[in-house]
Parts: structure tokens; C-alpha cells; sequence
């Protein structure tokens, strides 16, 4: 949250130890996952948890089990498939029980799993492609034309991946008209680490490296993902969520404004995170760098201190 992160969303509780593979397993784990986290925010962050881990075995009664649960997320790429064709139905499934689908893109990141690239993922037609640009591991070049232009599933690039194929993805889309595919996410913590500033560092690269305008980058982290995932937030408008993040250039940086500093290639400084209409925090991030103006409250009418030091 001290990154400027309001939500996650999760790719699944594929990490958690050993984590049952078996249809009932699978089931309950996702059903607790997306129960625990309706209740839990840490540091006032919305998780968006219960991600159902696509495994051999599900029927069409468990899919409709789980989402009478409110499980509205599917996850393709860890199951025990002899194919990644074979998630085809599966995805299938999810989506007439209104659960959104995502699908693990590259090479394999887990002892176990294959990897998935551009034919796998059309066949498969999930909503969307998690990590495309290499979660670590990029698909073949060629691959991405095929999704941009022969499917409308949305494209998710994150920070723990190669960031050249994150510009030839951004490069693509801008061709086609399309940046409202793009999606920025991190895809941590995985073996590549805990990174709390990562959508900013990848916000920045594709603003100075990419040929992205800034204000457009941070659509890319907020309004696209909310749309793609239908939430009610990532944009600012009456009867959103009460979820803003207050940023700046940081201080003792070349630029003295938070698009400039993008355009620059620098991160943001986060002066204040406000979410469901409550400050978790106003002044310096614990994160990252000052901001160049000094962020203050004016007024309050919750009765709690929420300075930084608290």
C-alpha cells in the first residue's frame, strides 16, 4: 500500500504449501482464499483473493458450487493437463458461471507446469493473458502479433518479466488502437521477489522507453484493470470505490511534476493512499522517495491520526 497499491488481485494460491490438486481441494482452497480475504485487508488494501486453480476432475456443479461462494476468478497454467489445450473446456465452464479467466503465458515457472505460448492461449481463450511478456519467461516473438491481432483478450505485462517484449507488446497495441488491452501488474512475490513498487517501475519504463504518455501508462495500472476485471474502481467518478492514491515527482529529482518524472523514466513518489474513503496514510511513503510538494491534512472528521509516523 505504502507503493500507491489500493488492490490485488490474485493469480491464484498456487504457492501455498502443499496445496491440494485434487477437485475438492481445489474447490475449498479457493473458497476460503476468497472468503478470509472478503474480511481482511491489509493496511486498508482490497484483496481480491479465491482465484480456483483449473485442474482435471472439475465439473459444471463445481463450478457452479464455487461461484454461489462468490468465486469469480479462474486460473489456467498449474493444473495437472496433459495438454494446455486441454483447459479449453474448463475456461469454457468458468465463464458461464461468470467467473473471469486468466492463463499463465511463457515458459513454465513451477516444477510441473509447461509452458504456454501464443496458439495455446488462443485456443484456450481466456480473458486474460497473465504475464505476457514473461512471468519470467517470454514466448516466442512471433506469438505476440497473433494475440493482438487474431483475439481481444487482454494483455497483461508485469515487472518480474522481460522488459523488452513489454515494449514490443506496448509497440503492438499502439499499432492496433488497442492500449485498453494493456494491463500493468507485478506478478510477485513469486521467485522473483516481493516488489511494492513494481506496476511504478514498469508505469515509468513504458513512459520513457516505450512511447507511452504517462497519463495513459497509469490508466494501464488503474482503469484497465478495473474494466477487465469489472471492479468498481480504478477510475475517479461518483460511486466508486473510495480508493486514491496522491502522487508527486520525488523530491531531489530532475522534474517537478508526476508526469514528467514518468516521461523521465522516474518512479513516484507516493504522498498519501486513501482507500474506501479512510487515509491509511498521509506524508512520506515509507517506499518510496519524498514527494516535491508536502502533502497535509487541511481537515478531518475521523477521529484517528493518520501521519505517516502512525
Amino acid at each position: 500500500m505504502h507503493g500507491g497499491v489500493t488492490s490485488c488481485i490474485s493469480a491464484s494460491e498456487v504457492h501455498v504449501p502443499g496445496r491440494p490438486r485434487d477437485p475438492a481441494g481445489v474447490k475449498a482452497l479457493a473458497i476460503a482464499a476468497k472468503k478470509s480475504f472478503d474480511h481482511y485487508r491489509p493496511g486498508g488494501m482490497r484483496v481480491h483473493a479465491g482465484s480456483v486453480i483449473l485442474e482435471p476432475g472439475l465439473t459444471e456443479q463445481d463450478f457452479a458450487d464455487m461461484a454461489a461462494q462468490g468465486v469469480w476468478l479462474a486460473k489456467a497454467g498449474f493444473g495437472a493437463f496433459d495438454s494446455p489445450y486441454d483447459y479449453a473446456p474448463y475456461v469454457q465452464t468458468a465463464r458461464r458461471h461468470g467467473m473471469i479467466s486468466m492463463i499463465h503465458t511463457g515458459g513454465s515457472s513451477i516444477p510441473g507446469s509447461a509452458g504456454i505460448w501464443g496458439d495455446h492461449v488462443l485456443k484456450v481463450r481466456p480473458d486474460v493473458s497473465y504475464h505476457v511478456n514473461g512471468g519470467p519467461i517470454a514466448m516466442p516473438d512471433s506469438d505476440f502479433g497473433r494475440l493482438v491481432h487474431e483475439s481481444d483478450i487482454a494483455m497483461q505485462v508485469c515487472t518480474a518479466g522481460n522488459l523488452r517484449t513489454t515494449l514490443l507488446v506496448a509497440q503492438l497495441l499502439a499499432k492496433a488502437g488497442q492500449y485498453e488491452r494493456l494491463l500493468i501488474a507485478t506478478d510477485t512475490p513469486t521467485g522473483s521477489g516481493i516488489m511494492p513498487l513494481g506496476m511504478l517501475y514498469t508505469m515509468s519504463h513504458l513512459a520513457s522507453l516505450g512511447d507511452v504518455a504517462p497519463e495513459l501508462a497509469i490508466a494501464m495500472a488503474t482503469g484497465n484493470n478495473a474494466r477487465t476485471y469489472r471492479l468498481n474502481s480504478g477510475i475517479i467518478a461518483p460511486g466508486c470505490d473510495g480508493d486514491l492514491v496522491v502522487v508527486d515527482a520525488c523530491l531531489g529529482g530532475s522534474k517537478s511534476d508526476a508526469l514528467s518524472a514518468l516521461r523521465n523514466g522516474d518512479i513516484l513518489g507516493v504522498g498519501a493512499v486513501v482507500t474506501a474513503g479512510v487515509p491509511r496514510f498521509v506524508g512520506r511513503s515509507r517506499n518510496t522517495p519524498e514527494t516535491v510538494r508536502k502533502v497535509r491534512i487541511a481537515r478531518c472528521t475521523i477521529p484517528a491520526s493518520f501521519e505517516a509516523t502512525h
